[in-house]
């Protein structure tokens, strides 16, 4: 009798027990729903950034991920990964009892913890967010719980494709498809079986199995033999096809990624640009986007050559070399040079800002011509200039040269400072700050400057790609397009947005043309007759400040706008040993030259438009004295290379400047440029700019105004 009772009462505690272990288990699972959201790197996807032509890659970003559907993953790559890490997926309730019991009393007894025994298990622990890794006995009841809810909630396929792009393969590569490259260098579907079995040998040990030597490389044999076996054990291959397979060829590991020649710069600028147009860093890391930028590949390749052919090898290494070129009907930036990646911590195209020099008086001539007047305007051109604002201040031309009344093509072609000066007083200097603007250079750049009687001369620091940017204007009939480096962004569903940049109308389109008139003389006639295409009109302007602290050549065709500058980011004197002190008509015209004579090359040649009637007779662009076609003191040494136009060594007549002094002005119409250029040492001038239109004004040379030479 007491056996029985005994028997009894244990039989009645055990059912409670069973009861109560029902209830409890009842209560978790109500209590543990799957996670609604899932681990950002479990499905984080790499963005890929372009060439224009949408297929030579410049760079990856973020997470080296690209889901894949798995009907895009050939079957013997799914039954190699089930073979080694699931044979019963098929079949299983989502967890494994067997694999279960294992892990949970390993973790108990604290020997070695055993991952997720099935599929959906290691999915659940990677993928879905709130299960960390933690060892503990409420981590893995949880992951069952959710791995069985899973199991009942989605389908098999689901559960495995989203395996497949989640799981960690080794090599930094995520998910199947960067693993089909990273090991092989293919595309996931053409993975042939015995590669899929290294791949799937790979899961268990990604960090070992990644670069095998010597022993390793003896374990992943054997493990991606057992992977081959279990092939044929659930009958994927026959016995036949499981003796054939030998082992892979890994393709070898890459390299630790590094930026080439100006990559860096690049993507510098396209990530810039992605977060002005309300991309994350977050979404261009893991996005997965497809983002194609407007740079051609061949175009960046044609001005590093015109860099590196034209600057001679003993070029001072504090001398910098900035080229931007840009497409006039759509603002793309199509090219730059930004110098060596490698020397300069900021580029010198779109981020090193330094004084636009002669460059700058087209933008007065646009906001003169627009406002009104024609090219036959006469302006004084006499030297000195004082102006009534700032009479203590007389601005002259270089070596007191006086060209009397001139109209405004001569005053282009011979860059004549006081000239300029009378024509911004004539127009007012607050309309040619506005049409600056309008043309592409940031106001905040100008605004300092704009009181100032010398403001047409260029005393405002601009960057390459905003000068090219502004002189596409007149390229493009006088539309204003705004300067950007991408063209699309398509994110991971494929869904694609063009980019639309700005349009505005900044000058008249007879404003344009009469300007480029006028910009054809110089090249024709005047400071830029280096920069000829033979081929083709160009039009453009020299410029050089004060001491050839910046040295400057601006030009376009109807298809292309590109501006080159040189300057030292020590704000000294542009000067190289053999070829003397530089200036814009010189090594600048002469990159501008080689540069676009390639970019041009197979392109139609379209004549710009013909200037309207500006009524100034029979005047003839040919200057009546050849000391005109000289830049900016111009002179050359005996063997300077020149296969132009023979010239005199007589000097131009620019405006001299006198060395900068630690006293600014006390005159409040002519500010002194505050000293915030570019630091001596190698990272460059200034702090980059938030992109082609916008930046502060962080380099130029001061004094007395800040007046350059033209």
């Amino acid at each position: 009798m007491r056996k029985r009772r005994i028997l009894r009462y244990f039989l009645i505690a055990s059912g409670v027990g069973i009861v109560v272990m029902i209830g409890l288990f009842g209560i978790a699972w109500a209590m543990t729903p799957i996670p609604d959201s899932t681990q950002k790197q479990a499905t984080a996807q790499g963005s890929v950034i372009y060439y224009r032509d949408g297929k030579t890659e410049i760079a990856r970003q973020g997470v080296d991920r690209k889901n894949v559907p798995l009907a895009s993953v050939p079957k013997h790559v799914r039954d190699a990964v089930i073979a080694i890490e699931n044979r019963s997926f098929y079949t299983d309730s989502g967890v494994s009892v067997k694999g279960t019991v294992r892990s949970v009393w390993s973790t108990v007894t604290g020997q070695q913890l055993q991952g997720g025994s099935t599929i959906t298990q290691q999915l659940v622990r990677n993928y879905y967010s709130g299960l960390s890794q933690e060892r503990s006995v409420t981590r893995k009841f949880k992951e069952i719980l959710i791995a069985m809810k899973v199991d009942q909630s989605k389908s098999k396929e689901w559960v495995l494709e989203q395996y497949l792009n989640t799981i960690y393969f080794g090599r930094g590569a995520n998910g199947v498809q960067a693993a089909s490259q990273a090991y092989f260098g293919k595309d996931v579907s053409k993975i042939t079986v015995s590669e899929a079995a290294y791949l799937a040998s790979v899961i268990q040990q990604p960090s070992r199995f990644a670069d095998p030597q010597g022993g390793d490389l003896d374990a992943a044999r054997s493990r991606w033999t057992s992977v081959i076996n279990g092939m044929r054990e659930i009958g994927a291959l026959t016995s036949a096809q499981a003796a054939s397979e030998k082992f892979p060829t890994l393709k070898a590991p890459k390299k630790p990624f590094e930026f080439k020649g100006q990559s860096q710069y690049m993507v510098d600028q396209v990530r810039a640009e992605l977060n002005r147009r309300g991309y994350t860093d977050e979404a261009i890391n893991s996005g997965g986007l497809k983002i194609v930028t407007t740079f051609d590949k061949k175009l960046m390749d044609a001005a590093a050559r015109a860099v590196k052919q034209v600057i001679p090898a003993n070029t001072p290494k504090k001398i910098r070399v900035g080229l931007a070129a840009v497409e006039p009907s759509t603002g793309e930036v199509v090219a730059f040079y930004g110098g060596k990646a490698s020397q300069y911590k900021y580029d010198n195209a779109f981020s090193s800002q330094v004084q636009a020099g002669s460059t700058f008086k087209p933008y007065t001539l646009a906001a003169a011509l627009n406002d009104g007047m024609g090219l036959s305007t006469r302006v004084d051109g006499n030297s000195p200039m004082r102006v009534a604002s700032d009479p203590a201040h007389p601005i002259p031309n270089d070596s007191g040269r006086s060209y009397g009344h001139i109209n405004l093509i001569r005053a282009t072609q011979s860059s004549v400072n006081t000239a300029f000066v009378d024509l911004g007083q004539k127009v007012g200097l607050d309309k040619v700050a506005a049409t600056a603007t309008a043309m592409g250079i940031p106001a905040s750049q100008l605004k300092q400057h704009q009181g100032a009687a010398s403001f047409p001369l260029g005393v405002a620091s601009v960057s390459a790609v905003q000068n090219a940017s502004g002189f596409s204007t007149f390229a493009n009939g006088g539309v204003h397009a705004e300067a950007h480096v991408i063209k699309s962004v398509t994110d991971a569903r494929g869904k694609k947005t063009t980019i639309k940049p700005a349009t505005a109308q900044a000058i008249s389109k007879e404003a344009a043309g009469d300007a480029t008139y006028a910009m054809q003389q110089v090249v024709k006639y005047g400071t830029g007759t280096a920069a000829r295409l033979y081929d083709r009109p160009v039009a453009g302007k020299t410029g050089t400040t004060d001491d050839s602290g910046a040295v400057w050549f601006n030009g376009f065709t109807a298809q292309m706008a590109t501006a080159v500058n040189m300057f030292r980011d020590d704000n000294k004197t542009v000067e190289i040993p053999g070829y003397g002190v530089q200036f814009g008509g010189q090594l600048p015209a002469q990159i501008w030259r080689a540069f676009m004579t390639e970019a041009m090359a197979g392109k139609p040649v379209v004549q710009f438009p013909e200037p309207t009637d500006f009524g100034y007779g029979t005047y003839d662009s040919e200057p009546e004295d050849d000391r005109a076609l000289r830049d900016d003191n111009a002179r050359e040494p005996d063997d300077w290379p020149n296969d132009d136009v023979t010239q005199t060594p007589d000097p131009t007549f620019e405006p001299t400047q006198p060395e900068p002094t630690d006293t600014p002005s006390d005159d409040p119409t002519v500010p002194e440029e505050p000293e915030t250029g570019p630091p001596t040492g190698d990272n460059g001038p200034g702090v980059p700019t938030t992109g082609p239109g916008d930046g502060r004004d962080n380099t130029g040379r001061p004094g007395n105004g800040g007046r350059p030479n033209g």
